[in-house]
C-alpha cells in the first residue's frame, strides 16, 4: 500500500506499454514506477534512461547495479510507485528493523546461531536486541542526516537515549548506574559489565557515520568519568544529572598544540590560585576538542606546578562555559557534528571546589581515563571494521565484470579472506580483554591491561587501515564517490585516521605496550 490505497496491480506486458515521453513506465523490484515527469529529473539525464533502452521493462538488476536498495526508501521515490507486478514478489526485501544480518561474518559470532560464547548471557542477548532496534529506529537516520549537515546530534534523539539511560550505560559500569531503570528493566545495573557496554559501543558504531560517532556524546564519554571519580559530592550533585539526563554537555580538554603525547612536558594552559586562595584564574588554549563547540563543561588540565613534581605539577578542572571561555570550528576530515573545538581560557575564574582530584596531582586524573577511553575506541573500530566487510561481500556478489560476480575471481577473495581475519582476530583479542577487565579491579586493569589495550588498538586501527586499502580497490570509482554504492567506502577511507590518531597515535600505543612488558621480563632471563 502507497498512501494508504491498495495498490493496482499490473503485468509485464501492461508495462511494455508505456515506453514513450510523457509516459514512461518501469519496474524495479516487483513494483511498477511511473517517471514520466522524474525522467527530466533524473541525476544522470534522461538520455541515460533512453540510451540504455530501460523504459517499460523490468530494471531491476541495472537498478541496484548502480544505486544502493535504500534510494528508494525515499518519499519522492516512494510516491512515483503505481503499482505492482501481477504473481511477482519483491527479490531485495529491507530487513526488519532490529534484525540481524544473514551476510557471514557481518555479525561477530556470538550473535551466530551456529556459535557459542562462555561471554555473553541472556542479559547481553536482550541488551543487544534493543539497542539494535533502537539504532535502526532512531539513531540511523539522525547520523546520517547530521554527518552531512554538519549539526549536533537532534536534541530530542538525546533526550530518547538519557531517557533509556543509555548515556549513563556508555561509561561502564559503576556507582553512578545504581538505582537506574537500564533500557526499560532488560538489564539491571548490579549485573551489568563490560561486555554489556560492549554491546552498546559497537551497537552504536553500526550507524557508520565517523563524525556523528564522536558527536553523539562522545564528549561525554571521556570528559565525564574524571568527575564521577575524582569530584566532590557537591559538584557531582549538580553536573552528573544534567549531563546524565542529555541537558548539558561536557567535554574533554587536554590537548593542546604544545601538548598531544607529551602531556607533562608541552601543557601550556596554566591556572594560578587568586591571592585570597578562592579561585583559579586559567589561561591558555586547548585543540582537537571533541563536542567542544556546543559543550557547557571542561575537564580541563592546567599546569600549577613544575615539571618533575609529584603528579606531574598538573591540576583537573571542571571549568563550565562562561565569561572568557571561547570556542572556535576546526574543520577536519569528517563532519563538524563532532564539534571539533579550538579552546581559549582568556583569565577565567574558576572555583578551587572544582578541583577534580589533587591540585599539582592530576597526571593520575588524566591517566585514569585512558584505559577505559582507548577500549571504547578499539570496540568502535572493530565494529566499522565488519561494516565494512559487510559492504564488501555484498558488492562482490552482486557486481559482475568479466562475466562473473567479483566474488568469483580469487584475487578479490584473496582480498576478503584478509579482512575477515583482521576483524575477527581483533574482535577475539577485545572479548578476552573486556573478560579480563570484568575480573580485575581498577588498579590491577592500570597493572596489567595498559599495555595490552594499547598494543590491541594500535593492531584494530593499524589493520582497519589495510580494510579501507583494500576495500578501495574491489569498489573501484565507487569507493572514492561520496554517494552512491561506495559512499560507505569513500567515508570509511576518508575519516580512518581518526582512529589512528585519538586516543594515542599508533606508535605511540604499540610503545607503551612493550615498554610495560620490558618491565615484567625476569632479570635473569636469557635464552
Amino acid at each position: 500500500m502507497v498512501g494508504g490505497e491498495a495498490l493496482k496491480t499490473y503485468t509485464l506486458v501492461d508495462v511494455a506499454a508505456h515506453n514513450r515521453e510523457g509516459d514512461l513506465w518501469i519496474v524495479i523490484d516487483s513494483n511498477v514506477y511511473d517517471i514520466s515527469r522524474f525522467v527530466n529529473f533524473h541525476p544522470g539525464g534522461k538520455s541515460v534512461l533512453y540510451d540504455q533502452e530501460v523504459v517499460g521493462k523490468d530494471v531491476t538488476e541495472v537498478f541496484f547495479s548502480l544505486h544502493r536498495g535504500s534510494l528508494l526508501q525515499k518519499p519522492q521515490y516512494q510516491r512515483l510507485i503505481i503499482g505492482k507486478i501481477h504473481d511477482q514478489r519483491a527479490r531485495f526485501i529491507q530487513p526488519p528493523v532490529g534484525s540481524l544480518s544473514q551476510i557471514p561474518y557481518a555479525e561477530p559470532t556470538w550473535l551466530t546461531p551456529e556459535y557459542t560464547s562462555l561471554h555473553f548471557k541472556e542479559s547481553h542477548k536482550r541488551l543487544q536486541k534493543a539497542m539494535r532496534t533502537f539504532v535502526d529506529k532512531y539513531v540511523i537516520r539522525d547520523a546520517h542526516m547530521h554527518e552531512e549537515d554538519g549539526k549536533p546530534p537532534s536534541q530530542s534523539l538525546i533526550d530518547k537515549t538519557a531517557e533509556l539511560n543509555i548515556l549513563a550505560m556508555r561509561l561502564g559500569p559503576g556507582p553512578h548506574l545504581k538505582g537506574r531503570t537500564l533500557m526499560n528493566g532488560i538489564v539491571q545495573p548490579e549485573e551489568f559489565d563490560y561486555f554489556h557496554e560492549l554491546i552498546i559501543t559497537q551497537e552504536l558504531a553500526r550507524h557508520a557515520s565517523r563524525g556523528y560517532a564522536d558527536g553523539f556524546s562522545g564528549g561525554m564519554v571521556i570528559g565525564l568519568p574524571p568527575l564521577l571519580n575524582f569530584g566532590s559530592q557537591s559538584l557531582k550533585a549538580k553536573v552528573v544529572p544534567e549531563v546524565l539526563g542529555g541537558k548539558k554537555y561536557i567535554s574533554l580538554a587536554i590537548s593542546e598544540a604544545f601538548a598531544g603525547s607529551d602531556i607533562v612536558g608541552g601543557l601550556r594552559t596554566a591556572a594560578k590560585r587568586t591571592e585570597d586562595g578562592k579561585f583559579f584564574i586559567v589561561n591558555g588554549t586547548k585543540k582537537w576538542i571533541t563536542n567542544g563547540t556546543f559543550c557547557d563543561y571542561f575537564t580541563v588540565a592546567c599546569k600549577t606546578g613544575e615539571v618533575g613534581t609529584a603528579g606531574g605539577g598538573i591540576t583537573v578542572l571542571l571549568i563550565p562555559r562562561g565569561e572568557g571561555v571561547e570556542t572556535k570550528l576546526i574543520k577536519t576530515s569528517y563532519s563538524s557534528t563532532a564539534g571539533t573545538a579550538y579552546v581559549t581560557f582568556d583569565n577565567v575564574r574558576v572555583p578551587v571546589e572544582n578541583i577534580l582530584g589533587k591540585e599539582h596531582h592530576g597526571l593520575f586524573v588524566v591517566l585514569s581515563n585512558f584505559n577505559h577511553e582507548r577500549w571504547i575506541m578499539t570496540a568502535a573500530s572493530v565494529r566499522s571494521q565488519r561494516n565494512v566487510l559487510e559492504e564488501v561481500l555484498k558488492w562482490t556478489h552482486q557486481r559482475k565484470a568479466f562475466g562473473k560476480s567479483l566474488l568469483e575471481q580469487p584475487v578479490i577473495r584473496s582480498r576478503i579472506a584478509a579482512i575477515i581475519a583482521r576483524v575477527e582476530s581483533a574482535q577475539a583479542w577485545l572479548e578476552n580483554l573486556t573478560l579480563q577487565m570484568c575480573n580485575m579491579n581498577y588498579k590491577q586493569q592500570a597493572e596489567h591491561l595498559a599495555g595490552p589495550i594499547g598494543i590491541l588498538k594500535m593492531y584494530a586501527t593499524r589493520t582497519a587501515q589495510e580494510t579501507a586499502a583494500d576495500a578501495t580497490q574491489i569498489f573501484g570509482g565507487r569507493a572514492i564517490t561520496m554517494t552512491g554504492l561506495g559512499s560507505a567506502i569513500e567515508h570509511y577511507h576518508r575519516v580512518i585516521g581518526f582512529d589512528a590518531l585519538l586516543g594515542g597515535a599508533e606508535d605511540v600505543l604499540g610503545d607503551l605496550g612493550v615498554r610495560q612488558a620490558a618491565k615484567k621480563i625476569p632479570k635473569n632471563a636469557r635464552l
